[in-house]
């Protein structure tokens, strides 16, 4: 079944090349040129938006809000860290910034739908910790931890693939999909670290998410 795309472009030359070209990759494309616009669009089904940041009449982070159930990639000039940050802590799936390749594009939304589609219904259990995939909610001695998008990612990624080592450039290639040039070690550390704080007993001592010196990070066997 052909994917059904929104693009949400206010640069029209960009928007129709965008266009002719996922549409030759079989894709379905729906556009619209302002925020306005966009959330008329939105009463529809998709399988994937690519939205500008930076549209004529509302910011992209104001129509991700009112995004449900569907993955977003942002496209956007504005290569400043605290964006893309605050990009995907909003839920965002991807942050490419402009200009950029077109077949690097297609490969990322397809990386997106690929996960996407991958269905885990099985609960995982790790010491005094519940992560439920079916509803993206974790449990901590029974009482429910609120993460953000992205914390909840990389514990999620790391506690379904138990003593395999993610080197930190692994978990910035494969789980945010965002190139490290732009999300960098340190935001991945503080990431780590706010995960830490809300998940282990003894944040100073994990059990749960283990360093790897000199490598990177992993979940040991679930007890």
């Amino acid at each position: 079944m052909k994917a059904k795309v929104l693009i949400v472009e206010d640069d029209h030359s960009i928007l129709m090349g965008l266009k002719f070209c996922l549409e030759q990759e079989g894709f379905i494309i729906k556009t619209a040129e302002t925020g306005k616009e966009s959330l008329v669009k939105l009463q529809e089904d998709y399988d994937l938006i690519l939205l500008d940041l930076n549209l004529p009449d509302m910011s992209g982070f104001d129509i991700l809000k009112q995004v449900k159930d569907i993955p977003v990639i942002f496209l956007t000039a504005n290569d400043e860290e605290v964006s893309i940050v605050q990009g995907l802590d909003m839920g965002a799936e991807d942050y490419i910034t402009k200009p950029f390749r077109t077949r690097e594009l297609i490969s990322r939304m397809k990386a997106v739908l690929r996960r996407r589609n991958v269905s885990i219904n099985q609960k995982i259990k790790i010491h005094n910790l519940l992560i439920d995939p079916s509803s993206a909610k974790v449990f901590k001695n029974n009482q429910e931890v609120f993460l953000t998008t992205m914390e909840y990612k990389i514990l999620l990624i790391l506690a379904t693939n138990p003593n395999v080592v993610f080197t930190r450039e692994k978990i910035l290639a494969d789980i945010w999909y965002v190139n490290e040039e732009y999300v960098n070690d340190n935001t991945l550390t503080v990431y780590i670290k706010r995960l830490r704080e809300k998940i282990e007993e003894d944040p100073n001592h994990p059990e749960i998410i283990e360093t790897v010196r000199g490598v990177g990070y992993k979940i040991g066997d679930n007890k």
